[in-house]
């Protein structure tokens, strides 16, 4: 019976200036706007957990069936969301969402041929993993690349083709971390936008599956180590930048086997990590050696790395988090893309950032632009 492990919850008690200053102090983390459905959710789990009490095995957990939900899902998802060992990744949340129709990802699997036709444009990308793509890891599948040279990169990007028009790409991250917020960017804004995910996503999997069923190109959130760590701590995967190579190497497997289907790893903060030349090299070495693509959100826009598929941001497009400076932003990487060529934007999932670039998406078009996925742009 699949079934996952919900932590039990306690209550800290804080003095009322205490519990203030965490607030305010909360206020200004990144995660916290994407976090709050995260927080409702917890609370009811805690009242959850006070009623059934725990379990036998564990005094800390219980065990909460997803039998049900897993009958009433199709198929292909029950197959597709089965790790290649170890309990399943998923939460009922995700399972939920799942029983909407997703014909295209029928008859997922872990085993597929190696040979997979690229879909026309707008159609659903194959399902992950693909077969000659990943090897088992100690703590689930990695990348690697394949026998004939082809890299996870090639694999599991959008493909795409020049109209000749200039070209936009913007990359939204944040994503599985408020299943609402994530849903909304998967299921309303275009497959050419490419979605990035947080490591620390519940089912990370299977939004990843979710968001390639939609034609989404992927990436995964590397956490780095910032300038004013620990007080600004990316979590128990940061990166950091006074570690050895095969230090960053063993932590950086650990957030690549998270999840598989993406083609590239991404930023969340780092801001010292970048700054350091052995710890960036070692990274870079690593994705190198896997065949994958970094794309930064501009924190690294003068890191290179031979033979390393790179990328970076001009522009951070919800810095400032209100509606006339998200698009002002927005017109602003269309200048630079009808100076240049081409023009590479990233956001975060905030629901402000959602609506907007879903508005703007709209017309790009009609404008004289060509929306690109982020990995056309990467070289």
């Amino acid at each position: 019976m699949a079934s996952i492990a919900l932590p039990r919850l306690s209550r800290p008690r804080l003095p009322l200036a205490e519990i203030g200053a965490g607030l305010k102090a909360a206020l200004t983390h990144r995660y916290v706007g994407l976090g709050a459905a995260v927080l409702l959710l917890a609370a009811a789990a805690g009242g959850l957990l006070k009623t059934m009490g725990p379990s036998q095995r564990d005094p800390g957990f219980v065990k909460v069936s997803l039998a049900s939900a897993l009958r009433r899902a199709p198929q292909g998802w029950r197959d597709s969301l089965t790790p290649l060992q170890g309990p399943a990744r998923v939460t009922g949340d995700v399972i939920r969402l799942s029983e909407r129709p997703l014909a295209p990802i029928s008859g997922a699997s872990w085993n597929r041929p190696s040979q997979v036709l690229p879909p026309p444009p707008g159609s659903p990308l194959p399902p992950a993993p693909i077969a000659g793509f990943f090897s088992p890891g100690a703590a689930g599948p990695l990348p690697i690349i394949s026998q004939n040279g082809r890299t996870p990169f090639e694999a599991y990007r959008r493909p795409f083709l020049a109209n000749g028009r200039p070209r936009v790409a913007l990359m939204i991250g944040g994503l599985g971390l408020n299943s609402r917020a994530t849903q909304v960017a998967i299921e309303t804004l275009p497959p050419e936008i490419t979605l990035s995910f947080s490591p620390y996503a519940e089912g990370l999997q299977g939004w990843i599956d979710m968001a390639r069923a939609h034609g989404h190109e992927v990436l995964l959130e590397a956490p780095m180590e910032p300038v004013d760590y620990p007080d600004n701590d990316p979590g128990p995967l940061t990166l950091m930048a006074n570690a050895q190579g095969p230090d960053t190497a063993k932590r950086l497997e650990q957030i690549l086997s998270r999840a598989t289907g993406y083609f590239g790893l991404t930023n969340y903060l780092g801001s010292r990590f970048l700054a350091s030349d052995g710890a960036y090299q070692a990274f870079a070495a690593s994705l190198r050696g896997r065949g994958l693509a970094f794309v930064d959100d501009g924190s690294a826009a003068r890191r290179g790395g031979p033979g390393l598929v790179r990328s970076s941001a001009e522009r951070v497009i919800d810095e400032q988090l209100n509606q006339t400076a998200i698009d002002q932003q927005l017109l602003a990487l269309e200048a630079a893309a009808l100076q240049r060529g081409q023009s590479q934007g990233a956001g975060f999932g905030y629901p402000v950032t959602l609506e907007k670039v879903a508005q703007w998406s709209r017309g790009l078009d009609q404008r004289g632009f060509q929306l690109a996925p982020v990995s056309a742009l990467s070289h």
